[in-house]
């Protein structure tokens, strides 16, 4: 059996790899590490949870030892899809890279510009990044990439899947020709094939798996479900989910809870938190800080249950993960394998769990042809049980009061009074026009109060009984002169 030792790595890493507490390391790292110290292109794809980022940090860190980094001219690139990959490769060069003198670089959005300005500026052993930050850096003429030596592109298919292949091959193209590059993937799309054979010169390929497989130690099943009120759909469902966790009993020690929205991963973690159980959402709303807090909250337990929409479906390591629900089923395939490669990581057992109603059966068809099985039926855990039915229509029992009360019932009695009210000022129309004559000026003072004295201002009208004293009495005084 091969083990660290036999791979040719650094003293220093081999110490840092034993001090994590690894021996043997796993098929994708024992077929990638000695091709990629050989310098060779690397094509690795394996599914996830098998060990490929120390697949590529563990020889870096070894070929990287002698050299020196010049500023803003960074000697590596590694190429992660999202903010919380990119985080965990630089924690994994942290752990493994304890003892050498090598300096990295993390460049992801949510955080200043002017503090990774300042670690570009020092030089930088490893730069790694999400595809958009890095090009704004090179946009803004603040990193140069010509002096990389060793690119690395993890999960390549989830690049593909977020629109970052384009962005890819423009940074390929700013990278010398004369670098080496290793290139992992979980799957291998027909554009991902395209890539590799454009810029990957004569790689080894290692193959552990066979694309889109899901792990032999994962406990997979689905609940078909079908709702006989669609307004109560989404009630009914976050109530199967929580009897799907109670059924699961004291061996669902924690779980990551998948959604194809947003919103219905706030959703979801608002409802299991209404109801007692300690949940997080997490998804790409969210501010990075907050994100990389729910993250390692999940990790040291303060957090059980982590709904999460696809951000943390894939690379994201950690540990010790029991069950895998998918509250939705994914609308692309190949995301399963991703989701349920959460659980059952190094060898352990695990257990993946989904939900599925008629509308994402065609999905679920896809995903059963893409694995090549088929996903178990499950019995619905609220099927046959009155008890339960009170508890699904909770969330919509608050609303039909207020539904019903339009009705008005009690107040029975309030348009007869409200008649009454209209009728007692009808029986009183003379006297009003009384009180106003005097104020209007118009000598048409009924037609005036009937159009409530619109427009009467504007019209001209002559003194009559109306003039006033003092002209009369200027009139008087010249008959009498």
């Amino acid at each position: 059996m091969t083990k660290f030792a036999d791979l040719k790595l650094s003293p220093k890493v081999l110490k840092a790899v034993e001090a994590a507490g690894y021996e043997t390391p796993t098929p994708i790292q024992a077929g990638a590490i000695p091709p990629a110290l050989e310098g060779r292109d690397v094509l690795g794809i394996a599914q996830t949870g098998t060990g490929k980022t120390a697949s590529f940090t563990l020889p870096m860190i070894t070929m990287l030892s002698r050299g020196r980094a010049r500023a803003r001219m960074p000697r590596s690139l590694v190429l992660a899809p999202t903010r919380e990959l990119a985080a965990q490769v630089a924690e994994n060069f942290d752990n493994y890279a304890v003892g050498s003198k090598l300096s990295k670089a993390l460049l992801i959005g949510g955080v200043s510009f002017k503090e990774q300005d300042k670690l570009i500026d020092r030089g930088v052993d490893v730069l790694i990044a999400t595809p958009g930050r890095l090009l704004d850096h090179f946009e803004r003429g603040k990193l140069m990439l010509t002096g990389v030596q060793i690119m690395v592109v993890d999960e390549a298919d989830r690049m593909l899947d977020m629109g970052f292949i384009p962005d890819i091959e423009r940074i390929f193209s700013l990278t010398p020709f004369t670098r080496q590059t290793l290139f992992f993937s979980a799957t291998m799309a027909p554009e991902i094939e395209r890539i590799t054979n454009t810029f990957l010169s004569n790689p080894a390929k290692i193959e552990v798996a066979r694309a889109a497989t899901t792990g032999e130690n994962i406990k997979q099943g689905v609940v078909m479900f079908r709702s006989e009120n669609k307004r109560r759909e989404a009630s009914e469902k976050r109530a199967l989910l929580r009897a799907m966790i109670e059924g699961e009993g004291e061996g669902c020690k924690n779980a990551i809870i998948f959604c194809n929205r947003k919103m219905d991963v706030d959703a979801v973690a608002k409802s299991l938190k209404k109801h007692g159980y300690n949940a997080e959402p997490i998804h790409g709303d969210l501010e990075q800080s907050r994100r990389m807090e729910v993250l390692q909250g999940f990790r040291d337990g303060t957090i059980r249950f982590l709904c999460a929409s696809d951000v943390a479906a894939r690379g994201l390591d950690i540990p010790d993960v029991s069950h895998v629900f998918n509250f939705d089923v994914p609308g692309h395939a190949e995301d399963y394998v991703h989701r349920i490669g959460r659980t059952g990581r190094a060898g352990k057992k695990g257990t993946a769990l989904m939900i599925c109603v008629p509308r994402d059966e065609k999905n679920l068809e896809d995903i059963e042809k893409l694995v090549g099985n088929e996903i178990p039926r499950l019995e619905n855990p609220l099927a046959g049980k009155s008890s339960s039915a009170p508890e699904v229509p909770k969330d919509e029992v608050t609303e039909k009061p207020k539904r019903t009360r339009r009705s008005r019932k009690p107040k029975a009695e309030a348009p007869v009074e409200a008649k009454e009210a209209v009728e007692a000022p009808a029986e009183q129309p003379k006297p009003e026009p009384q009180k106003r004559a005097p104020r209007d000026r118009n000598r048409g003072g009924n037609k005036g109060n009937n159009n409530k004295g619109r427009g009467n201002q504007n019209k001209v009208v002559g003194m009559g009984d109306h003039m006033p004293d003092f002209i009369a009495k200027s009139f008087d005084d010249r008959r009498e002169s």
